[in-house]
């Protein structure tokens, strides 16, 4: 069996870069030509080995669902469609070139009784697409279901599976699985038990086998061998059942880094281990039998990538391809037109329109808008305006001015004021007096009556 180990194709090494944290979400898709990676990031990346130089470049980046991680990527049987579960309850749809057809339901988050929602009611953890059906898909998810649904309509799911629980409860389902014939399912439960079921007429959520405690810490990923005779599965535990080849975690005190560990899997014995990250554990790994390539993703908080390992001599097309295009020459020809850059926000096209409470304000402070008559001028005036004060007319504010008028009466008593003019009026009638002279009668007074009085 040495020469069977002797194929692993470990003599080279490309690294997909472009996420900005750990790459969480590996596909490949069935011809070995296009690769998906999804990352902490919240964001899809999409290469193309034949699309792409020696530079490795994406050709897509999508956002499924802003603001929430990606946790899983399947391909259709077809590759012309993929599945992607983020931390939404929505799990996606796209077709081969990342354009959006459409997102599943979600359900009541108020029912209690999950057989009754429409669709998932909190993040999922996992999805894989029927690798033998272009129209189903499966789904895991923290609200402890999985659901199968069907691709032509997004409205409504196929099932509900509930796994079996010691007491009811919501337990999340972290993984989740087909078989290689699409004819069974497996689900790795919050409980650390792994539970299957055979898809058949009639069939419900009592698993066919339930292995219970099969882990002590969430199962991060269950699969199927290709010959459907053994599942192995993966945990936090530290603890490998019965797998082929799967990567490591950094222990907090280890002096190992990102490791993939080849076992055999009659003798669950260490054939081959390869250092693929000497600061990052290994998230997610890959082994594409048409290509004969090793995929697996790593990175942390600040930075990740996908690193794929091959052999020129066994290994055929993906990295290959692209490794052997290296990025096209600068000639001495090459002329690139440099634009003129104007700040954009220079320009008022660019130019954030202001909000309507500044608009309004800026309205209320100008009297040709806001229609506002003019305010009185007070104090002696400017800008061509007479000053009003004290209420006075222009005309008797000009005569003031001159001297013609002037304002004593303000500090006089009334009465004082007419007595002032008593002895002249009846000396020299003026006015009233002569034109009653010949008809006025003489005023007669009554004679004071002291005795009267007294």
């Amino acid at each position: 069996n040495d020469d069977d180990f002797g194929r692993i194709p470990l003599s080279n090494e490309i690294v997909l870069r472009g996420h900005t944290k750990v790459v969480s979400a590996l596909a490949v898709d069935p011809t070995g030509s296009r690769v998906l990676s999804g990352s902490y990031d919240y964001t899809v990346r999409m290469y193309d080995f034949q699309g792409m130089n020696s530079k490795l470049q994406s050709f897509r980046q999508l956002e499924p669902c802003e603001g929430h991680q990606v946790r899983s990527l399947s391909w259709s049987p077809t590759s012309d469609r993929f599945l992607c579960v983020t931390g939404s309850a929505q799990a996606k749809i796209y077709d081969r070139d990342g354009l959006s057809l459409g997102e599943f339901v979600k359900g009541d988050m108020y029912i209690r009784d999950l057989k009754n929602t429409k669709g998932h009611i909190s993040g999922l953890t996992g999805g894989e697409w029927n690798p033998k059906s272009k129209e189903t898909i499966l789904t895991s998810s923290e609200d402890g279901s999985l659901r199968l649904w069907d691709v032509s309509d997004f409205k409504s799911q196929k099932q509900v599976i509930k796994p079996k629980l010691i007491r009811p409860m919501r337990i999340p389902v972290t993984s989740c699985a087909w078989d290689h014939e699409g004819k069974r399912i497996v689900g790795g439960i919050g409980d650390g038990s792994i539970q299957l079921w055979t898809i058949k007429t009639g069939w419900g959520s009592r698993p066919d086998v339930h292995v219970e405690k099969a882990h002590t810490e969430d199962i991060t990923g269950v699969k199927f061998s290709t010959d459907g005779q053994i599942l192995v599965s993966r945990s936090m535990d530290s603890t490998l059942k019965q797998l082929v080849f799967t990567g490591t975690s950094i222990e907090k005190d280890g002096t190992n880094g990102g490791l993939l560990c080849f076992f055999d899997r009659r003798k669950l014995e260490l054939v081959s281990r390869v250092g693929i990250s000497p600061h990052y554990s290994v998230i997610r790994c890959l082994w594409h039998q048409r290509i004969n390539q090793v995929f697996a993703t790593v990175g942390d908080k600040k930075e990740g990538g996908t690193h794929i390992l091959y052999d020129p001599s066994v290994s055929q097309r993906g990295a290959l391809v692209c490794v052997g295009r290296a990025p096209r020459k600068k000639s001495v020809d090459d002329y690139e037109a440099q634009p003129l850059i104007h700040n954009p926000h220079a320009l008022p096209l660019f130019r954030d329109q202001p909000s309507r409470k500044r608009q309004r304000e800026k309205m209320m402070k100008d009297p040709l808008k806001s229609h506002k008559p003019e305010a009185p001028v007070n104090g002696p005036g400017f800008g061509g305006k007479i000053g009003t004060t004290k209420g006075s007319l222009l005309t008797q504010y000009l005569m003031k001015e001159g001297g013609l008028i002037k304002e004593t009466w303000m500090d006089e008593d009334p009465r004082e004021a007419i007595l002032k003019y008593a002895d002249a009026a009846e000396k020299d009638p003026k006015f009233i007096a002569p034109a009653y002279s010949q008809t006025q009668p003489n005023p007669v007074f009554a004679e004071s009556d002291s005795d009267g009085e007294e």
